[in-house]
């Protein structure tokens, strides 16, 4: 959804005057996923309390329709107070200026690298409030029967290996590829990319950073790994991945900590960092969704409290730890002694946090997406070599910028 500048200019125009001559304290805090946690409405219920007279509208809606309204309110004048979104959707909303920048705690311990998901040229916008992580899952029961021994490989070339062992002595494919035209196939993309000690966007100042060393390197890794993938991988987006793991049609994939529930319990598997490729170390795609606090409503100091009591303390923690997500803050420095991602899977899953990097930041998610679907469905599909991919790929970028 693009919104131009000239009508939102109008438009906060007359929501500002509109909330100047409003009568009451309510604030609209819309709620993307469609359900309000108890965790949230404790917060909300006990910031009502200590606000008389202060009411909150906490509305769920579901996510496939709750970022366009926040938009949709936001350019017609009457924007919500605060709002709960992904955060791909900030640079659009700073952009055309509906929303103020968050008033980040900076004592808060934030893991490393979790603000650069919500920071534009150095200033944050959101309060970033779910955060993932990916790591590379593992068929054991295949990995054995091709006649290999089931150790996480920690390198490119050992992943390779690994798979083309695979293909070479069983009826699975080594590796599952994201490549159908859709967001997490540039998730994908970048869970490599940042492990070969790339990137896309320098959160300062901005400059697009794609047409790199790294970026080639990372490419044609991808495009190696076409060798000893499923069939046809641009047909495959990340969940479907899931199922031929499942199905024991592949031995590898990449995702987040949820997948280690998700998969067949009879399915010897082990979870291990994402192999680090020939310039960099094992990294991880940082993604978050974020609290943001809207301009226009009159509420905005109330709106920067909620969202700073929400996404700190016990809620996180509670968020956190019920979704099982990655952690978005080092609760041991914050008193906690019953951390859920001590152990288990988790330090996986939290060992790439310090080498991972952002899911880029664009007014245009859409354009974002197509660069990467483009450039890998291209190295996919032998369609032009890597060195031109990446360079359209990058003239690409700076129109989306």
């Amino acid at each position: 959804m693009k919104l131009t500048k000239l009508t939102l200019g109008a438009a906060l125009l007359s929501g500002v005057a509109s909330g100047a001559l409003a009568a009451d304290d309510e604030l609209h805090f819309i709620m993307c996923g469609g359900e309000v946690r108890a965790a949230d409405q404790a917060v909300v219920d006990q910031f009502e309390a200590d606000h008389p007279g202060v009411s909150v509208n906490l509305e769920a809606v579901p996510w496939g329709t709750c970022q366009d309204k926040s938009l949709t309110l936001a350019a017609a004048g009457d924007p919500p107070s605060i709002a709960y979104m992904g955060s791909r959707t900030l640079r659009q909303l700073a952009n055309n200026d509906l929303i103020v920048p968050a008033q980040i705690d900076k004592e808060a311990p934030y893991q490393p690298g979790v603000l650069n998901t919500v920071t534009i040229e150095g200033t944050a916008w959101g309060y970033p409030h779910a955060f993932s992580t990916k790591g590379l899952y593992i068929n054991c029961d295949i990995v054995e029967a091709s006649g290999q021994e089931c150790v996480a490989p920690k390198t490119w070339d050992e992943m390779y290996t690994l798979a083309k062992g695979v293909v070479d002595n069983t009826d699975s494919a080594g590796v599952g590829l994201a490549g159908k035209d859709f967001d997490n196939t540039m998730h994908q993309f970048l869970n490599y990319l940042y492990s070969n000690g790339g990137s896309v966007i320098d959160s300062a100042s901005g400059k697009n950073m794609l047409d790199s060393q790294q970026t080639r390197e990372t490419l044609e890794f991808y495009g190696k790994l076409v060798d000893v993938a499923q069939d046809g991988p641009t047909a495959w987006e990340r969940d479907q991945l899931r199922d031929l793991f499942n199905d024991g049609q592949i031995a590898m994939y990449v995702s987040g900590p949820w997948g280690y529930g998700q998969h067949n319990e009879d399915i010897n598997q082990i979870v291990a960092p994402v192999p680090a490729g020939p310039s960099g170390e094992s990294g991880s795609i940082l993604i978050t969704d974020s609290i943001v606090v809207f301009k226009g409503s009159g509420h905005e100091d109330l709106a920067q409290e909620l969202a700073q009591r929400i996404t700190s303390g016990d809620s996180q923690y509670d968020l956190d730890s019920s979704w099982g997500l990655t952690p978005i803050l080092d609760y041991s420095k914050l008193g906690k002694d019953d951390l859920y991602y001590a152990d288990g899977i988790w330090p996986t899953f939290t060992a790439s946090i310090s080498t991972g990097g952002p899911e880029p930041l664009v007014e245009d998610f859409k354009s974002l997406q197509s660069v990467f679907t483009n450039m890998v469905q291209g190295i996919i599909l032998q369609d032009d070599t890597v060195d031109n991919l990446v360079t359209i790929a990058a003239e690409e970028l700076d129109d989306a910028l």
